[in-house]
């Protein structure tokens, strides 16, 4: 896939997930791209995917241009991104300019992959996880997120969810959730959480001034409920994220998994990137851990992922002892709906 590809290909993703200027500006930006020069050079040296499903470059491309205005580095930039309106001419030009000004700010910025938490996401997993509590006696838990990035998902029982008429979570809540709800109440079970730890490749830390740069810039410019629910997370985080391979991380993890709790594995639009080899040695992992689970001491495994479908993605689980497939609905990418379908007797 070529580059002006990706980006339309990004585009439209964009739109769908209810962002018209990203979907614009990402238009505007295979238009004015810089052929032949060192920025053009560094993307053409990706090998594969740079799409969507890839190294995912227009989102890097998009996520550094986004930094320039966050930061103030770049003018023309601000005066054209939201909340402003300008026209595609004017757009184009600060386009332009923002990408000779800052090459090398560009460069840097795209060596990293995504960093995204999306913390809308947590209404899936505290739905999630008040469904799985009331299948089992353990009412504390203890988490392992694959795929944490900055550990903002890793705070979920500290968030609130208003689905339909009903209200999950503490009364100080961080911050409140509130998607399009559709099909059954989610299931109200009480617990609490002991212990929590998550993985990933590269981690951020949220309270480093260039970590929550980061992961403010991914978000996009047109959405300002979504930083604003970021912000209270990283206001509230105090989870802990490990830098490593999330397989061999979770096999220490399920070896020391100490009775009395629940241990609940999840991750939310991470797995598909995990190498194949590692989805099966991590299957086997958590299959061969869930078949020595007992009443007092569950294994649950909670997963939100792309599943091939058009609309969202898939939010299932497993849980043991049993070896218990659930599915538990489907959510928007964003966590902007979930359609709920799990309703226990």
């Amino acid at each position: 896939m070529i580059l002006s590809d990706a980006l339309h290909d990004q585009a439209g993703h964009c739109a769908a997930l209810g962002s018209p200027f990203m979907a614009r500006m990402l238009h505007l930006l295979a238009e004015v791209w810089p052929d032949g020069s060192a920025l053009d050079a560094a993307v053409r040296a990706f090998e594969g995917d740079i799409g969507p499903k890839g190294h995912s470059l227009p989102l890097r491309l998009a996520s550094g241009l986004h930094a320039l205005v966050l930061t103030g580095r770049d003018g023309d930039l601000i005066a054209a991104y939201p909340p402003n309106n300008v026209s595609d001419d004017a757009l184009k030009s600060a386009l332009t300019g923002a990408l000779a000004r800052h090459q090398d700010f560009i460069l840097d910025w795209i060596t990293s992959a995504p960093q995204t938490n999306e913390v809308r996401r947590s209404a899936v997993l505290i739905a999630g996880t008040h469904a799985l509590t009331h299948r089992t006696e353990a009412t504390s838990l203890r988490l392992s997120e694959l795929g944490a990035s900055a550990g903002l998902n890793l705070m979920f029982d500290c968030y609130a969810l208003n689905a339909a008429d009903t209200r999950l979570g503490p009364e100080d809540a961080a911050l409140t959730l509130s998607p399009d709800w559709a099909g059954p109440t989610p299931q109200a079970a009480p617990f609490t959480v002991s212990e929590r730890r998550g993985v990933d490749l590269n981690p951020l830390d949220p309270h480093t001034s260039d970590h929550a740069l980061r992961l403010r810039a991914y978000l996009w410019a047109d959405q300002e409920h979504r930083l604003r629910l970021t912000n209270a997370a990283i206001r509230a985080n105090a989870a802990e994220v490990d830098k490593g391979d999330a397989v061999d991380w979770l096999e220490q993890r399920l070896a020391d998994a100490p009775a009395g709790q629940m241990h609940l594995i999840y991750h939310t639009i991470a797995w598909q990137y995990f190498p194949i080899k590692r989805q099966t040695t991590g299957t086997a992992l958590i299959e061969a851990a869930g078949a020595q689970a007992t009443a007092d001491r569950p294994l649950a495994w909670l997963r939100m992922e792309a599943d091939g479908e058009t609309r969202g993605a898939s939010v299932t689980a497993r849980l043991w002892p049993g070896d218990h497939h659930i599915l538990l609905g489907r959510a928007d990418f964003h966590g902007r709906w979930v359609d709920w379908a799990d309703n226990p007797t």
